[in-house]
């Protein structure tokens, strides 16, 4: 499902790596383009991809805060291929994420980067977990999911000889990949079509251009510009902005509604020690409990033959804050101070506790992992990264679980696009996303 505010949709993206611009710091920027990109995490240089391979023509440009793409949530995550499990069929989501594995799969065997099908498994431990696991199944055979199954507890110890459960759900087209690297995989492309990378480059203004100067005509075909806090500005015809944890403030910026809010959720993972890497074959996720907001714990092997155990979900005090000591004082205040974190956070406060505690003692994160693998101990794993996941909540605390565009009001409002809203797994439907928002695109954009 889409979602559309303000009355404006259109969707466009982008990202890159090599022609980035790194004098940008020292000098004053100033060009035009037919399409700029804010934002170069993995669906912004998706769609920055195809829509220049469909657009050859016309010039992109990505702007991009940080120093190098791909920095955030494209760079801290769990490295899954998703299947398609999970999701209502029929759905939106459901639709793109079993098309973006096939396509992701494609394109890694295109590129020669690194992957591995190592499967899936989400094991029952309980008896009264066997129901849902069973509506599971149901759904992902609605959704295509390539070949699911339903396996006993022979079955498990067969593909996880350490993994004990009464049931699971079998999904062997489940994979792992290093998101990042396939990401600037993406910005080697949009380059090398003659996309231009700009990096350190904060946006803090978008806004129609002022009357031209006499005999220069840039302000009507490049009517908007787009402002960084050191005096740079480009000027295009059109942006669309893919922020991630500031998606919801870059859609302010032109008019838009705070809502809905962007809340950051840290994710702490362990990491099993070399020595008992043996322990885990492939990916093995719990089945997930309707009573929750999040997934809960899992164990996910990595492509550089490492093994993540976890994450909790615990509020993180500043948006991109991968450590319980970073603090945001404007972050922190305008999380706490949304009505719609306060209704989830009350709605889940035995929940949210129990998270806390187990970030802070991961003996008690250890105890959940023994559930499904007994052969666990505290001894055999260590502290890991951390990644911090930009949740859209709505005003009565729902987790917005759907695209959400914007474009804000006026004149600006009809020539930019704001994705306020990519939803998890964003990194296993990247390219069938960026074929949705381009599609999009070309239909409310003249291009």
């Amino acid at each position: 499902m889409i979602r559309i505010l303000s009355g404006a949709c259109v969707k466009v993206v982008g990202g890159a790596r090599p022609k980035v611009l790194k004098d940008i710091a020292t000098r004053q920027l100033h060009s035009t383009f037919d399409v700029a990109v804010v934002g170069a995490g993995i669906v912004g240089l998706a769609t920055a991809r195809e829509l220049i391979q469909r657009h050859s023509s016309l010039s992109f440009i990505l702007l991009e805060k940080e120093k190098e793409l791909a920095s955030h949530q494209s760079g801290h995550n769990s490295g899954v291929i998703h299947s398609g499990i999970y999701y209502t069929p029929g759905s939106l989501k459901a639709r793109l994420c079993v098309r973006g594995a096939t396509l992701a799969y494609e394109y890694c065997e295109k590129k020669r980067i690194p992957y591995k099908r190592c499967g899936k498994l989400i094991v029952a431990v309980e008896q009264d977990e066997i129901p849902r696991l069973k509506a599971l199944y149901v759904r992902g055979m609605k959704n295509n999911v390539r070949d699911l199954s339903i396996v006993d507890a022979k079955g498990i110890r067969e593909r996880e000889p350490y993994c004990r459960g009464i049931m699971a759900l079998d999904s062997p087209y489940t994979g792992i990949v290093d998101w990042r690297m396939v990401a600037l995989r993406y910005g080697t492309d949009f380059e090398e079509a003659g996309g231009t990378v700009v990096t350190n480059y904060e946006v803090s203004d978008i806004s129609m251009v002022k009357e031209s100067p006499a005999g220069n005509t840039d302000g009507i075909k490049y009517p908007i510009a787009i402002r960084d806090k050191k005096g740079n500005e480009v000027r295009c015809r059109y942006v669309l902005t893919c922020g991630g944890l500031y998606s919801d403030r870059l859609s302010q910026i032109s008019g838009c509604s705070p809502e809905p809010r962007i809340v950051p959720f840290r994710g702490d993972y362990l990491v099993l020690k070399p020595e008992k890497h043996y322990l885990v074959k492939g990916n093995i996720y719990p089945v997930p409990d309707p009573r929750f907001p999040f997934l809960g714990v899992h164990f996910t092997p990595r492509v550089d033959g490492s093994v993540w155990l976890g994450p909790n979900a615990v509020l993180a005090f500043k948006r991109e804050g991968y450590s319980v000591y970073d603090f945001n004082a404007q972050d922190f205040t305008d999380a706490l101070s949304f009505r719609g974190l306060q209704k989830l956070i009350m709605r889940n406060v035995t929940y949210g506790v129990g998270e806390m505690y187990r970030g802070v003692f991961i003996g008690a994160q250890v105890k959940i992992l023994q559930k499904y693998i007994p052969e666990l101990s505290l001894s055999d794993v260590l502290r890991g990264p951390s990644g911090v996941r930009a949740q859209a909540l709505d005003r009565d605390g729902n987790l917005v679980d759907d695209f959400v565009f914007d474009g804000g009001v006026g004149d600006v409002g009809s020539r930019v696009l704001h994705v306020r809203n990519a939803p998890s797994p964003a990194a296993t439907s990247s390219l069938a996303i960026a074929e949705m928002i381009a599609d999009e695109v070309e239909s409310r954009f003249t291009l």
